[in-house]
Formats: C-alpha cells, structure tokens, sequence
C-alpha cells in the first residue's frame, strides 16, 4: 500500500470540501506555475520539528500551537505579523516559566488561508452567495465568490512575504530573552497580568545575570535538523502550519527531495523513500516527499475520511502532521486512521488535536486515550478549547467564552492524568493584533477584563472564527502555568 502512493493518487478519492472552479485549464496553469516556484521550508528544518515533536510525545516538551483561524491578505503587515509573534513568544515564556519544559512554537501562520464550510452557499445581505472559503479561493465581497486560481499564487506569495517576515524578526534580536518587555504589554489592561509578567521577566533578567557572571554556554551541540539549540539566546525555533485542505495546492508544493544526512536510518521506515527496500545506513541518495509549504499541516474533523483525498494525500508525506479528533470520531475510526498514516509507528509523526467542547470532553477523550495507547501508537495530545465551543450572541456575533475555553483546558489536564496519560499542548485561536487606535480585538467573551456581549461589536475584526485577543491569551498562560508550576512543586514535595 505505501509504495503505491504519489503526490496525486489522491485523485482516485472522493474528496472532501472541494471547490469547483469555473475554469479547470486556468486552474491548472497555476498550479504549474506553483510546482515551479521556490519552497517555502526545508527538509532540515521539518526534520527538525519531526524530531522535537518526539520530544514532546515523551513528555520532554510541550506544544503551542496558535494564530488566526484564517488568515486574510490585509492582515500581511510588519505589524500585525510583529504582534502575533510577539504574542506567541510571551505565551510560550510564561508557559516555560511554570513548566520547566522547553516550547515548541508552530504557528498556524504562513499559509492558513482555506477555511472548510458546512455549506457551499451562505445568505449575504438577503441573497444567496457561494461561501466564502478563505482569501486563497475567494472573496469576503459577495461580489467576489466565484473561486478564482489566481489566489492561489497570491497565497503562495503572502506566506512567503510572511515567512519572510517571521525568519526577520526572530534573527535580528525580536526573540531575545534579554528584553521580552518588547513583544508589548501596553494594551493589557489588567494589572495583576502586567505584574505577573513583570515577575517572570525580572526573574529571567536574574537568572541571564547569573549564567553570564559564571561563564555559562548556551551553544548546543547536536546538528540542527536532530534537535540542536542554535547557540544563542537570542533566537528561537519557530514552525509554519496550516490546514492542508486545498489538495492540489498542497501537492503543487510537494517535492521530493533528500533526507538529511544526519538523520538517524532507524529513524527512516521503506515507506519514506521511493525504495522498495530499507535505506542504506548512511541515508545516501535518500528521497522523501516534503511538503514544502509548511513545517506541520493537519487534516480537519471534516476531511478525515478514511477512504477520502485528505488521508490518501497525508499518508504520503514526511512532514509531521496533526489530526483533528472531534465528538464524531469512533474509537475505531482513531485507530484505523493512525494505522493508515503512520503504519511503521515512528516517532514525532501524529499529533491529535482534540476539539470535543467543554460539555462534551468527558464523554469522549477517555475512550480515545484507552484507544491509542492499546494500539501502541506514539502521539502528541493536544487541546484544541476553540472550535467545539463557539456560540452566538445575541447580536448575531460568533464568539466564544472564556469560561468554556478553560473548562475544556482543565478537563482536559483532569482526563489524561486519570487515564494515566499528559496533555502535550495546546491549539488555540489568538491574535495579538491591535486596531488602528492601538486597542486589542474583542471577540470572545470573559477572562480578566471581563468583555460583555456589549462590547464585543466594539472591535470585532475576525472574518472567520472569533480570536482571543492579547490579554485574555495571557490569562491563559498563566492559568496553565500554575498548574505546572503546583504540579512540579506537589512532585518534588512527595
């Protein structure tokens, strides 16, 4: 089954959430023109996050994985970009702060401009309008909903101006631990927040201190696709995702290419190479297919089939991939679908993303962790508080509650330590995106600044799904901080 594979034996199943475009020779001619361009990312650097995604499979690590719902082309600002990833990084340093464990940054950013639909057509100002599907298909305009190809390679070029972006900031000293007060606290309104991360920051600043006056390296001494640091403070890992729903632009931006050489041979099954045998010890001549769009792509709670276009395309390719688990998934079906996948069972290849809602988690994960660990496949758990707890309000507005999206988040640690498991990350939808008078967005409901249905019109910017914005992000971060924080506290004390 695995040597059958290619790039486009997809097409030979029904795929999920397809679009139909008006003009197929049209369509074609851009996506020739895609398969003809640069990549996005590296097989060095996939094969790195392959490897830390072990790690955190193992407990040595711990997974944040967050941005937009979708992105959109207007959002693509040195600002807006700027935010975000500053964002991630307090996130990230609050999480360390209380877990002792090192983050795993991947960023639904880069190439999240596909959103799936439960339904082709939508009411817009009294008519009906094909849905909007996400900028690289169609419009927000009902003007512009007919699927047009050439947003396709605008979206190849916004993730490249954008990946372009990120790999600036974090190489030129945005990252740094030296200054963390720069990735901006001034639009937080609470002050128990600012003074929580203050105390991080002046511990950070003693602790840097300290390393400095006795001499202390930083450098790291494995190679970087194996899991190396970089040897500086200054710079962190940082990873691309999106969901790989666009199937033929997803394999326009499939090569096949050369496994690093350092990468372990144990750590390579036949199926990952165009051999019909094992590959030779030293890797050599080794050829894999990467997506090269992303570092992490994961199929969604509507494309999961198993006999559909989304498994076929996923089984196939080397990158690490997640898999959204929602209330509709059957113990079996989980299973089966790590089976297809990830048959040889290698290391720091699935992540399952759970996204059950908070009245519903205690119904299903268990089963689903009993599954999994029966089956002896190595995964990341992962929560997703997001998408199994939207609402509407009584404006009409899409939002989510605070209160929900912690309940999931604690249930969530409750289950898994019962059932003799670890949560291993989380997925979250935020921005740190600021309006043009400076203020954060107000889309979901609750946290510290106890944001009312009232005020949620005031800066609704989400074209998609509602976003929590910088404040109630870190309220997060804390919440999930201190619960670490007791955790390791309670180890020590036993």
């Amino acid at each position: 089954m695995a040597n059958s594979w290619s790039p486009t034996s997809w097409k030979q199943k029904p795929v999920a959430q397809d679009v139909a475009y008006p003009d197929q020779a049209h369509l074609d001619k851009v996506l020739g023109k895609l398969a003809t361009l640069p990549p996005l990312v590296t097989p060095s650097e996939i094969e790195r996050l392959r490897h830390q995604l072990g790690q955190v499979q193992r407990d040595e690590a711990f997974l944040l994985h967050a941005g937009d719902c979708a992105e959109s082309f207007d959002a693509c600002t040195h600002e807006n970009i700027s935010a975000k990833i500053g964002l991630i990084l307090s996130f990230s340093l609050v999480l360390i702060w209380g877990a002792r464990l090192p983050v795993v940054r991947i960023g639904r950013i880069a190439g999240q401009y596909a959103k799936p639909r439960s339904s082709s057509f939508e009411v817009v100002d009294g008519r009906e309008v094909l849905s909007f599907r996400g900028d690289n298909v169609n419009g927000l305009d009902p003007n512009e909903r007919t699927p047009d190809p050439e947003r396709l390679l605008s979206a190849y070029f916004h993730s490249i101006t954008t990946l372009n972006c990120v790999r600036s900031l974090l190489t030129s000293g945005f990252a740094s631990l030296h200054h963390p007060r720069e990735w901006s606290l001034e639009h937080v309104r609470s002050e128990a927040l600012r003074r929580e991360f203050e105390t991080i920051v002046e511990g950070l600043s003693d602790a840097l201190d300290f390393s400095r006056t006795i001499g202390v390296d930083a450098s790291g001494s494995l190679p970087y696709e194996q899991g190396g640091g970089r040897g500086t403070l200054g710079e962190v890992d940082f990873y691309t995702s999106h969901e790989g729903l666009m199937l033929g632009y997803e394999t326009a931006l499939t090569r096949e290419l050369p496994i690093p050489a350092s990468v372990s041979s144990s750590a390579i099954s036949p199926s990952s190479s165009t051999a019909a045998a094992p590959p030779p010890p030293q890797n050599a001549n080794v050829k894999a297919f990467y997506n090269t769009g992303a570092h992490f792509l994961w199929i969604g709670d509507r494309t999961r089939q198993l006999t559909g276009a989304h498994v076929e395309y996923f089984r196939g390719i080397r990158n690490p991939i997640g898999i959204k688990v929602g209330p509709s998934m059957e113990d079996g079906e989980l299973v089966r679908v790590l089976d297809v996948v990830n048959p040889d069972k290698e290391a720091g290849r699935v992540t399952l993303i759970t996204r059950y809602g908070a009245k519903k988690i205690d119904e299903h994960l268990p089963g689903h962790i009993k599954v999994v660990r029966e089956s002896g496949h190595p995964v990341a758990w992962i929560c997703d508080p997001m998408h199994g707890n939207t609402q509407t309000s009584s404006s009409g507005l899409k939002t989510r509650h605070f209160n929900n999206i912690i309940s999931e988040i604690t249930s969530s640690l409750r289950i898994h330590t019962t059932c003799g498991s670890r949560l291993n990350g989380v997925s979250l939808e935020f921005t740190g995106e600021l309006n043009e008078e400076g203020y954060s967005v107000t889309e979901c409901l609750g946290g510290s600044m106890e944001l009312t249905e009232e005020e949620l019109g005031l800066r609704y910017q989400s074209f998609c799904d509602p976003r929590l914005n910088f404040e109630q992000s870190l309220d997060i971060a804390f919440l999930m901080s201190n619960h670490f924080k007791k955790q390791r506290r309670d180890a020590n004390a036993k």
